[in-house]
């Protein structure tokens, strides 16, 4: 894995696509390490503030040296990134995390699950996983008919919609889309809330797939210092000697047959 480094990165453009989520696109040397599934830190301008925000890695473009960066404002830190205009300066952490193992989606029939700001992340996978001509079907999961980024998704294969409201696609969560219309696969990967998480497991275990979920949770330090992101593991850890793991180093990503969720 490469080495962190805190670096500065400029604002290439950022505007709003859905209420309360942005989309912002940086200019950063860091985009050359970074890999589907991984997250940066990005630092407000209050020094007041020590710890950067996480935010996960919707597109990365190694040639131009671009993150692509899809995230809802949820707070300060957010609020303030939120108002970044083009040409202005951020300190950013990273890259942070494991991210998704692409090499098990060789010649395997492939599942995407996401759900409401676990999808951002799922896209430049997605386009990965197109690369290689992977055969893929993509389950995403909104509140209504605000489907950021599914005309996107919809260029990458197969993509199934699940809303809570029954706006658009299949009524419901992402489950309840993937048994309305019979998917099945060999690999799943997924990202979203704890509760469809779990969902995703079992799902797994039902169609006799291998899963990997990329867990959100808020987290402080980012590097693994705080141990304020823990989960519960099947198997003990080396760091702690307990059944734990940390979310920001140990995963974002996890075998979900090694989580005890």
């Amino acid at each position: 894995m490469a080495k962190k480094k805190k670096i500065c990165a400029k604002v290439v453009s950022q505007r709003v696509i859905s209420e309360g989520v942005m989309d912002m696109l940086l200019k950063t040397s860091l985009a050359e390490d970074a890999n589907p599934g991984q997250f940066v830190g990005v630092y407000t301008k209050d020094k007041a503030n020590l710890l950067p925000r996480p935010i996960s890695i919707c597109e990365f473009d190694k040639d131009d040296q671009t993150l692509r960066l899809v995230y809802r404002i949820a707070g300060k830190g957010t609020a303030e990134f939120a108002l970044y205009g083009t040409g202005e300066v951020v300190d950013i952490l990273g890259i942070l995390g494991n991210g998704f193992p692409l090499d098990k989606a060789k010649d395997k029939k492939v599942l995407v699950i996401g759900g409401g700001i676990g999808v951002p992340p799922l896209l430049g996978l997605s386009k990965e996983l197109k690369k290689e001509n992977t055969d893929v079907t993509m389950v995403m999961g909104y509140r209504n008919a605000d489907t950021f980024l599914s005309s996107e998704f919809e260029n990458c294969g197969k993509l199934l919609i699940a809303t809570e409201d029954g706006s658009v696609g299949t009524k419901g969560n992402v489950i309840d889309a993937c048994r309305e219309n019979g998917v099945k696969a060999d690999v799943i990967y997924a990202c979203g809330p704890m509760p469809m998480l779990r969902g995703v497991a079992s799902y797994a275990k039902e169609i006799g797939a291998k899963a990997y979920l990329s867990l959100e949770e808020r987290m402080a330090c980012g590097v693994g210092a705080c141990l304020g992101c823990i989960c519960k593991t099947k198997n003990t850890d080396e760091h702690s000697h307990v059944k734990n793991a940390r979310i920001c180093t140990d995963g974002p990503v996890f075998d979900a047959d090694d989580l005890d969720i």
